[in-house]
């Protein structure tokens, strides 16, 4: 069972998901809270599987608390649902710990999708607009290469590109002749490494150490 928490201040928004939620067998919410000080205590007391978390709300806001929950409960995946598209607010929660992001008007099919991919460890990388958050966070100048790249092998680092051109394992095992499993032992060592969470993560390892760059495919 995969427990939710939502975390938003309409409740109209937090009722909606949690009858869009409540109605698959394998997903059950366990707690919602208003703004990003409720946001914490509730990761606190029910340590989620995944918390849905909007950006902008009184007091703490979704990035500061996202900060905050990503690294005491690292166990606790979050995952950004906004109404902001192309917004600082939405690629500084990527930097502050979330495995992804949706925007608010993302089909019902696509939101529980989401939630089963971030439960499950991954990020969210193919929609389009997730791509083009990432290659605005990479364009900015950054001090010097992420922690953990020198010690990649020179497969996983073209493991690494790919991914952050948005390709999927299936793709990856193609393009390279690998099997599937391999892709994933690859991705298991690059994860490590980096000390990144998920892809969503490792993605912005690679922009910030060069092997892409914003515009890339």
């Amino acid at each position: 069972m995969i427990r939710v928490a939502i975390a938003d201040d309409q409740a109209m928004i937090r009722a909606g998901l949690r009858s869009l939620l409540e109605r698959e067998a394998d997903i059950t919410v366990v707690g919602e809270a208003a703004d990003g000080d409720a946001a914490v205590r509730l990761a606190r007391r029910t340590t989620p599987d995944v918390m849905l978390i909007d950006i902008r709300m009184p007091g703490t806001d979704g990035i500061t608390a996202t900060r905050e929950i990503s690294a005491e409960l690292p166990g606790t995946r979050m995952l950004v649902v906004t109404t902001f598209d192309l917004d600082e607010y939405v690629f500084g929660a990527l930097q502050a710990g979330a495995s992804g992001f949706l925007l608010k008007d993302v089909p019902a099919s696509e939101l529980v999708a989401a939630v089963r991919v971030v439960a499950a460890g991954d990020g969210l990388l193919a929609p389009a607009v997730t791509r083009r958050v990432i290659e605005a966070f990479a364009s900015r100048p950054t001090p010097s290469p992420p922690p953990g790249i020198d010690e990649l092998t020179p497969r996983e680092l073209e493991v690494l590109g790919l991914v952050a051109r948005g390709r999927s394992n299936a793709e990856l095992a193609e393009q390279l002749v690998i099997a599937e499993s391999t892709v994933k032992t690859h991705l298991g060592q690059i994860l490590m490494k980096l000390g990144a969470r998920d892809r969503v993560q490792a993605v912005i390892a690679a922009y910030e150490a060069g092997l892409v760059v914003a515009g890339d495919r």
